[in-house]
């Protein structure tokens, strides 16, 4: 949109990055900045946010607890499809942006912002993320990336322009990486683990033990589930976000979630990022068992052809698409009889499935056994074996033709 830009919603934090383009964007646009930041189980004290947004001289704040929400819409639908990127990747960081994103639509409109702002940096995955959705939500509103317009191109320069606009640059010591952290997992990039050689400390972590210092004595726990969603820890129903995080307690505690991986960013650069998904980890390996017993096979594996699109949409910044929505519906509906519980062992960084029950069930004793049974002919399979040995059998044919001609 053109015209002038009285008001704008910022994507806020708190941290060095976005306190300065809070003051940047002030004095740039001379306009009213709304700061809004997203509780996503980030566990920081969010009211010291609010506090450092007003000082830096904030219209507004709005500091909105979204944890079940995030988990409820975001992160379980992903997971009823199984989403991973690049078989490592439980994508904790690309769930929650559309939804942050989404938020900050909905106050732009409430408030008669012209604009919407975040701090992600031009050479990042979450810049996509962030537009894509303001893009499919409130095509109307103007973007605004600073990292993109200013020439505050380092740290050392951030911190000379928030030292003179009187903005609290914290003393603490620098962490050699930066993190994201969410309900789902946080994430570890850049400093010291650009080099992919290296290993990465082991005090950088913080929602894991580590596995050799994990309990010597494992943990059993039973996992229910209905239509693809876990609804029970031992028998107790929890809330989503409830849930969630008390799997990531039981996970961390016996070492379990960590991923470290080199992958393709969509902007075309590989990039190192290590992970904490404790809770994550656990229900992937739940929800696989109980969909090998629930799940037709020809369902299985359309959903799996299906699942590297499904992932990379994820990945990319296309929550809000039309082609996301249509496999979602398809997702979704595929994990209607996905209901039952798991049982499972916590041991020393490993999730090992002990068992698997569920009434939707299509696993059948009676056809499977090796032992005597009224159910199934074994002569049938010769005709099975020998129909799909056909092709076999004429492409044999025509080599050994081949062959005489020669």
């Amino acid at each position: 949109m053109s015209g002038k830009i009285d008001k704008v919603v910022l994507a806020y934090s708190g941290g060095l990055d976005t306190s300065v383009i809070l003051k940047w964007l002030i004095e740039t646009y001379q306009c009213q900045v709304i700061a809004f930041a997203a509780d996503l189980g980030q566990g920081e004290e969010l009211e010291e946010v609010r506090q450092k947004a007003e000082q830096t001289g904030a219209a507004k704040v709005y500091i909105d607890d979204l944890k079940e929400e995030f988990v409820r819409d975001y992160v379980f639908p992903a997971f009823r499809a199984g989403a991973i990127y690049e078989s490592q990747y439980l994508l904790g960081t690309s769930l929650a942006r559309p939804l942050i994103a989404k938020r900050q639509v909905e106050i732009a409109r409430a408030e008669g912002a012209q604009a919407v702002a975040h701090g992600a940096t031009g050479k990042g995955n979450d810049q996509v993320r962030f537009e894509l959705t303001y893009q499919a939500l409130a095509p109307e509103l103007t973007i605004i990336a600073p990292w993109r317009e200013w020439d505050l191109n380092s740290r050392e320069a951030l911190i000379a322009y928030a030292q003179r606009h009187g903005i609290p640059v914290p003393v603490t010591k620098e962490r050699p990486y930066s993190s994201d952290r969410n309900l789902l997992h946080i994430s570890f990039e850049g400093g010291i683990l650009e080099d992919p050689w290296a290993e990465p400390p082991e005090d950088m972590f913080v929602l894991t033990t580590d596995p050799r210092r994990a309990p010597d004595t494992p943990e059993e726990i039973v996992l229910s589930f209905e239509k693809g969603d876990p609804v029970a820890i031992d028998g107790q129903r929890l809330s989503p976000a409830a849930l969630l995080a008390r799997l990531n307690e039981l996970g961390g505690r016996h070492g379990i979630g960590r991923v470290d991986m080199v992958e393709n960013r969509y902007v075309g650069m590989k990039s190192r990022g290590v992970y904490e998904t404790p809770g994550g980890t656990i229900l992937r390996q739940a929800h696989l068992a109980l969909e090998s017993l629930c799940l037709d096979r020809q369902v299985l594996r359309l959903r799996d052809q299906l699942l590297t699109t499904y992932s990379e949409l994820i990945y990319y910044g296309y929550w809000f698409s039309p082609e996301m929505e249509l496999l979602q519906s398809f997702m979704d509906q595929a994990q209607e009889p996905v209901t039952g519980e798991v049982r499972l062992r916590l041991y020393k960084g490993n999730v090992t499935v002990l068992g698997r029950r569920s009434p939707y069930s299509l696993y059948r004793p009676d056809f499977a056994t090796f032992e005597a049974d009224q159910v199934y002919n074994q002569a049938d399979a010769t005709g099975f074996i020998r129909l799909n040995g056909l092709r076999l059998r004429i492409r044999h044919a025509l080599l050994e033709g081949l062959k005489n001609l020669k």
